[in-house]
This record gives C-alpha cells, sequence and structure tokens, in this order.
C-alpha cells in the first residue's frame, strides 16, 4: 500500500470544514432574506391598508354598511 499508512489527518480538518459549512449556508440565507426584504416580500399590513380594503369590498359590494362601520371600528382601536 505505497505509503498511505503514513497520511496523517489533522483534528481540526472536521471542525473546519463544518464551521465552513454554517458560514456558507449562514450566508446564504441571510442573503436570501436581505433580497426578500429589498423586494418588499415581508410587507406589514398596517390600518391604513386595512381601511382601504376595507373601503374597497364596501364600494363593490362585498360587504353592507353595518358591517363596514363595525369592522372600521374595530380596526381604530
Amino acid at each position: 500500500m505505497m505509503g498511505f499508512d503514513t497520511y496523517a489527518v489533522s483534528p481540526w480538518r472536521g471542525v473546519t470544514g463544518a464551521t465552513m459549512m454554517v458560514l456558507f449556508w449562514g450566508g446564504l440565507i441571510l442573503l436570501l432574506v436581505w433580497d426578500i426584504r429589498a423586494a418588499g416580500g415581508f410587507r406589514s399590513i398596517n390600518a391604513d391598508s386595512a381601511l382601504e380594503v376595507l373601503r374597497t369590498r364596501l364600494a363593490t359590494g362585498d360587504i353592507t354598511q353595518d358591517e363596514y362601520e363595525k369592522t372600521r371600528r374595530i380596526l381604530q382601536v
């Protein structure tokens, strides 16, 4: 077996490999989250946009005036 028994493997080789793998995948996930946030993918719905939707539903006839008033009061609290 031409010298394979003298091949020395460092015990740090596995630790280094695992660390590099965590850094790679962590960086990839952070890059993906940053890209989604920059594109506006994680938008929170505030009361103003909810009221806009509510007004639109009233205008299209999806809800009645009573339902509109009841929901509007809930959103404005």
